[in-house]
């Protein structure tokens, strides 16, 4: 038996298919990262820290390429599905890997939990319906359609991905041309005072709570270093599709910011967050008739795009962990194709309803922040031990993602930040029992 530092063995009749390109790589980076992120969080941060919420998304986005280019380096050279949790096996020990997998269907499950409820925010938003009970309803059926797309292979689900990112920034590019005037005009009031002096807002701890909260909303592009095993040529393609897509990230966040904040204000992004809807309340404002159809119809798809990648990389993620013992044999099995895990894409869909059923957009979002953040920080430490011969980048750029994750983590909410800190606890208390099981 191989041993907890070495690779898991992996027949190749067991082996995803590679057959993503640069394009579809990028593309489904593009579907993670765009949508809870711009149509959900950014209602959330200004709620936190006010008109500077524009500081936080150039703050998450500094930070995220850090990540990023620590995630593209590590994945050209271990191209294999699991990302984070397979680069602490191999570049760190069996303890750090473990908490980069937990941490990671902790957190990305909770992510997609609020992208199904986001998905029902503007969706509802469309027929003028509200109610608790129709907005989890709403996003159980979305999170049981995605999940049987899922099971049906991974390129059908790429071809939809390509469809759904496509509409989506469509439909941006239509609200930042509609409101940017705008807020370049007489919305330049609503981003004074810049850091807002009550209820504690224009505090450096808001700003950087806030900073973790835009932060996650980048964190998509770890969707592409899970492909490992499904990309063509996967030294050139994965970081170079990462590169794209946290580049065009990082544009249109900070555009649609600036004009959700001159549109509408800070304060109103920040109620109008409460209905998972706060880019909502901006396209009410706008002069153009249309506004707000476009902007929930693109928020709705972007939501879709969101969930359909998540599932693929959760289930990714959680075949790995089968493969290795961490958790149970059944998920790291594949269907027939080659192309599938089925029992893994299944268990994922039914965690990520449960989360679902809980209806709060703030809580699985601000979740998120800790347990991704944390996660990021174990991806940085895996790249600072890359020999020389596999680093595409310096080593500071590993050290900067590294304490820039830490610190922000320790922004979060008190409550969050022990919630985490108590299930990192129990992840390892759990691998610690299995990793006892398998040498028995």
């Amino acid at each position: 038996m191989a041993s907890d530092s070495d690779d898991a063995y992996t027949p190749e009749s067991e082996r995803l298919r590679r057959e993503i390109g640069t394009f579809g790589a990028a593309m489904m980076g593009l579907g993670s990262i765009i949508g809870t992120g711009v149509f959900v969080s950014i209602g959330i941060a200004a709620g936190v820290t006010g008109p500077s919420v524009v500081l936080a998304v150039v703050i998450g986005a500094l930070v995220a390429t850090f990540n990023g280019l620590s995630s593209a380096q590590l994945a050209a050279n271990h191209p294999v599905s699991g990302g984070t949790y397979e680069y602490g096996y191999r570049y760190l020990n069996s303890w750090l890997g473990f908490t980069a997998g937990w941490l990671f269907l902790l957190a990305k499950s909770a992510s997609a939990a609020t992208a199904a409820l986001g998905f029902a925010g503007y969706a509802l938003a469309l027929v003028s319906q509200e109610g608790r009970a129709w907005h989890v309803a709403l996003a159980l059926a979305l999170i049981v359609i995605l999940t049987l797309l899922v099971l049906t292979g991974i390129r059908r689900s790429n071809r939809a991905n390509i469809i759904i990112v496509s509409v989506t920034l469509a439909s941006l590019a239509f609200f930042v041309l509609a409101g940017l005037p705008v807020a370049l005009g007489e919305g330049t009031a609503n981003f004074f005072p810049f850091f807002a002096p009550e209820e504690g807002r224009g505090t450096l701890s808001a700003l950087l709570y806030a900073s973790a909260l835009m932060f996650v909303a980048y964190t998509g592009y770890g969707r592409i270093a899970t492909l490992g095993e499904e990309v063509r040529e996967p030294r050139v393609t994965i970081p170079r599709a990462i590169i794209i897509a946290l580049v065009a990230v990082m544009v249109i966040y900070l555009l649609v910011t600036l004009v959700g904040v001159g549109v509408a204000g800070a304060d109103e992004l920040a109620d109008a967050q409460n209905r998972a809807a706060p880019l909502e309340a901006a396209a009410r404002r706008l002069r153009v008739g249309p506004a707000l159809v476009v902007l929930a119809v693109g928020a709705v798809t972007a939501m879709v795009g969101v969930l359909l990648n998540l599932i693929l990389g959760l289930s990714r993620v959680l075949l790995a962990m089968g493969r290795r013992r961490d958790m149970p044999a059944v998920f790291g099995r594949l269907d027939r194709t080659g192309s599938t895990p089925t029992a893994a894409v299944i268990a994922v869909g039914v965690l990520i309803g449960l989360l679902a059923t809980t209806g709060n957009v703030r809580t699985t979002w601000s979740f998120s922040a800790f347990t991704v953040l944390v996660y990021y920080a174990i991806t940085n430490l895996a790249a600072l031990t890359l020999p020389e011969e596999g680093r595409y980048y310096p080593r500071w750029v590993a050290v900067a993602g590294l304490l820039s994750c830490l610190l922000l983590a320790f922004f979060v909410e008190r409550q969050i930040l022990l919630t985490g800190m108590a299930l990192v606890g129990l992840g390892l208390l759990w691998h610690a029992v299995a990793r006892r099981k398998r040498m028995t």
